[in-house]
């Protein structure tokens, strides 16, 4: 019976708890929530992560396999890429990758969401494009995650 009673509170914090990732300056954070056009030629990409389930994962998140950053509860990433072609973002899972990929019009900013879902063994990531309008309600919410830090998998 303990034994159960220790599994338990264990996938009660796996699930729950919450992982840290290193923040950019409180002030990075509070233009890039003015929503502000991308540069030219470029789209503007917000990538964030607010779903409750897996608090104490961090998940990679690249473009194009360029590192964006080690995402966690209630954080986002603001950049831009190259506009008027098809890019990839992908996250890990559980075994592989997770890849979304569109074409970024220039001029114009994405919202990609970043969810877990629970697997077998541990967490898994998946990503989702979100309604312009929405996105900014969300990352309206959370705090800009310091960019380019991903684990070495």
């Amino acid at each position: 019976m303990k034994i159960i009673a220790f599994i338990a509170v264990c996938a009660a914090l796996f699930i729950s708890g919450c992982a840290s990732v290193p923040m950019a300056p409180h002030a990075e954070s509070v233009k890039a929530k003015e929503f502000n056009p991308p540069s030219e030629g470029n789209a503007g990409v917000y990538i964030y992560r607010n779903s409750f389930v897996g608090q104490a994962l961090k998940k990679d998140i690249r473009i194009d396999g360029k590192c964006i950053g080690e995402s966690a509860a209630n954080v986002f990433f603001h950049t831009e890429v190259e506009g008027d072609k098809t890019h990839q973002v992908t996250t890990e899972s559980e075994f592989s990758p997770n890849i979304l990929e569109f074409f970024f019009e220039a001029g114009k900013n994405y919202f990609i969401r970043q969810f877990i879902k629970i697997g077998v063994f541990v967490g898994g990531a998946d990503l989702e494009l979100i309604e312009e309008e929405q996105g900014k309600r969300d990352v309206s919410k959370l705090n800009l995650a310091a960019p380019g830090t991903c684990s070495e998998k």
